[in-house]
């Protein structure tokens, strides 16, 4: 096949434009901006556009598809040339569709851990020497890329993000995938600029469990109050097959133990959010054919995904972690089981305000008690990140007052930030930096060595 990428250097879409090429297409695209990784990738791959940009004339009678990423706008001239040819124009998860319906597609979403537990599985079906097609939204150990499409796969293992596929679908990614078996983590409202109430939001989750069919499986969270409730009020054909924590466990040493049927499994994984993670992928694998004692067998080598709860310096009195944490309930999760790991350290737990959500002024109060487990609470956001979103600015007295700690550090210059951290005496401590961002390109490792601890 013959395929064209409108905005290519995105990291799902030209994930999925390695994939193809692996798999024998030829591949094109375009963007007028591409940051690394991608650019060095789509470089090695012989891929990378000649010139940033978008050019119409690389549009054209003989391309089997065009794949639009969201990045693209509903104006983009390559877009609309390919609209008046009538050209077949796919969003990413409409395509991977495409090449998975004949596929038992497992599809993982959920407000939070959506990574994780697709990391997971995927940890676990290449332990077990399973072959499966796969979209993950972090790069993980062990997997050259995060995309992979092969024709001899029977499975398809896919991260369902619930924003919109792409500007000319506006149906949230996960619908488009089709579960046979689907994996709901939990609710809690995001999204604010696309689902602008909490009820069109958790109307995303009832639609896809919705449209799951009768012969399919519906696992999820038994401990999510909005889960429940959904699951208990609305009408879905699939098996419903609940999880929560594991039956017998112990949290000790940084790791986790947990024990089953007269057997001990020493993870590398912690935390009650992580263990439920462990146990709804537990679920899925079971659904595959892969025993309990095999799941907790091959799972002990799992280290985690990229910046989710990721170890980044450890060394006598002083460990640090970032993650991927920005919501209010992935905060909550991410500082809860660092404190109740490190019960005698002292815990500075950082966050970025950086997506459209976090840095609204209206969505600003969901993150009240969301950071009471942290010692010494900083919150970094940049205004400019706020003009460039075009929101109404917020000021630090705003945040403060929408965290409820009037203790709360709000910083708002990033050299600030970092010299706040190196002014700090960090010994018998745990620095938890969170952020889907990089606060503002900070370097963290750079930024470690220069700490006291």
């Amino acid at each position: 096949m013959n395929i064209h990428f409108i905005a290519i250097g995105g990291a799902a879409m030209h994930n999925l434009a390695l994939a193809l090429v692996k798999k024998g297409y030829t591949i094109t695209g375009s963007d007028d901006e591409i940051y690394e990784p991608s650019r060095t990738r789509l470089t090695n791959a012989g891929i990378l556009p000649a010139e940033m940009g978008w050019y119409p004339e690389k549009i054209h009678a003989k391309l089997d598809a065009i794949i639009l990423g969201m990045h693209a706008r509903v104006d983009n001239p390559e877009l609309i040339k390919a609209q008046d040819m009538g050209l077949k124009i796919y969003s990413y998860p409409e395509f991977l569709y495409e090449q998975s319906k004949n596929k038992k597609r497992v599809v993982i979403g959920g407000s939070h851990g959506k990574t994780t537990v697709t990391s997971m599985i995927m940890h676990v079906l290449k332990t077990k020497n399973i072959g499966f097609d796969y979209l993950v939204g972090s790069q993980l150990e062990g997997f050259e890329r995060m995309a992979h499409i092969d024709d001899k796969n029977k499975i398809a293992v896919f991260e369902g993000d619930e924003y919109l596929a792409s500007p000319i679908d506006r149906r949230p990614k996960f619908h488009l995938y089709k579960a046979d078996i689907g994996l709901i983590t939990g609710i809690a409202w995001d999204h604010v600029n696309v689902f602008p109430t909490y009820d069109n939001y958790v109307d995303q989750f009832r639609i896809f469990a919705n449209e799951m069919p009768a012969s399919g499986h519906l696992v999820y969270c038994a401990y999510d109050p909005e889960l429940m409730k959904m699951v208990q009020t609305t009408k879905i054909d699939a098996c419903f097959v609940p999880y929560g924590l594991p039956e017998n466990y112990v949290n000790e040493n940084d790791q986790s133990v947990v024990k089953y049927d007269g057997k001990e499994y020493v993870l590398n994984v912690f935390g009650d959010h992580n263990l439920m993670n462990l146990e709804g992928a537990c679920n899925v694998c079971g659904l595959l054919g892969i025993s309990k004692h095999e799941f907790y067998k091959a799972i002990q080598s799992f280290k985690g995904a990229a910046r989710r709860l990721e170890l980044v310096h450890k060394a006598p009195g002083f460990i640090a972690y970032r993650d991927f944490a920005h919501s209010p309930s992935k905060l909550k999760a991410t500082t809860n089981a660092i404190k109740n790991q490190y019960k005698k350290y002292k815990i500075v737990a950082c966050m970025e305000l950086h997506t459209f959500s976090s840095l609204n002024e209206n969505f600003l109060g969901e993150y009240k008690n969301s950071f009471d487990q942290a010692d010494l609470p900083v919150v970094y956001f940049n205004p400019q990140t706020i003009a460039h979103k075009k929101l109404k600015p917020i000021t630090e007295e705003q945040v403060k007052q929408a965290f409820g700690r009037d203790d709360l550090n709000v910083i708002t210059d990033t050299h600030v930030f970092r010299d706040f951290l190196r002014s700090l005496d960090l010994n018998d401590s745990c620095l938890l930096l969170m952020s889907s961002g990089t606060f503002d390109g900070t370097d963290i490792k750079q930024l470690i060595s220069e700490l006291k601890f």
